[in-house]
């Protein structure tokens, strides 16, 4: 299997037309809870606004937008809502290849142009549109990785390699020394329908 080094962002045009809006529907499955995301092509570039509703150490709510460019870079972010009843307001943002949390700088996720929210499928999507791997073809690149609940960003190391026109086969160096392994099933569009043993697609449109 072919390795495509992608670890920057190519041009990589946007395919429907601005306006076109999907969504997604998917349920948790290692803990109670579902995930709602809409999926917005505008003239700049997409956007993903989606809700997680979740129990993980009390209930949770979480509120996400996240945009990128045309070149499905990520931009900028925004989580809030709540876990428990501590409030959750978390605004992400990347500027000339630096990271922000809440105004803070993130040195040790400056040069990454992905954000994953670990708490939802939806995210794959950018990355997934961005690299636009062939079957055969596999590709490494390293994200900002918004850790749940440390609410922290955090170097994740993901590879993709493409199986099928609609499977990948998924790995994240979580730790450095524990390595996460998944097989993603997604739609056409590059929505994840099935992450293994974490999420499920129930709905689509």
């Amino acid at each position: 299997m072919a390795l495509v080094e992608r670890t920057n962002a190519r041009e990589h045009s946007v395919e429907t037309s601005a306006g076109t809006l999907t969504s997604m529907l998917w349920r948790r499955l290692d803990v109670p809870g579902h995930d709602c995301a809409t999926c917005a092509v505008t003239a700049d570039g997409t956007e993903i606004g989606g809700m997680a509703v979740f129990e993980e150490d009390g209930p949770t709510a979480l509120h996400y937008t996240v945009r990128c460019d045309r070149s499905w870079e990520t931009t900028e972010a925004h989580v809030r809502g709540w876990r428990g009843t501590r409030a959750v307001d978390l605004r992400l943002r990347r500027e000339d290849g630096h990271w922000m949390l809440n105004d803070a700088p993130c040195p040790a996720v400056d040069g990454c142009v992905d954000l994953d929210l670990s708490f939802t499928p939806a995210t794959n999507l950018f990355p997934l549109r961005r690299l636009d791997l062939a079957i055969g073809q596999a590709a490494e690149l390293r994200s900002a990785w918004l850790e749940w609940p440390a609410a922290r960003l955090s170097p994740l190391v993901q590879r993709y390699a493409r199986r099928s026109p609609t499977e990948y086969d998924y790995e994240a160096d979580l730790t450095g020394t524990s390595r996460f392994f998944a097989v993603l099933r997604v739609d056409p569009r590059g929505w994840v329908r099935d992450y293994a043993g974490l999420w499920r697609a129930e709905a689509v449109v």
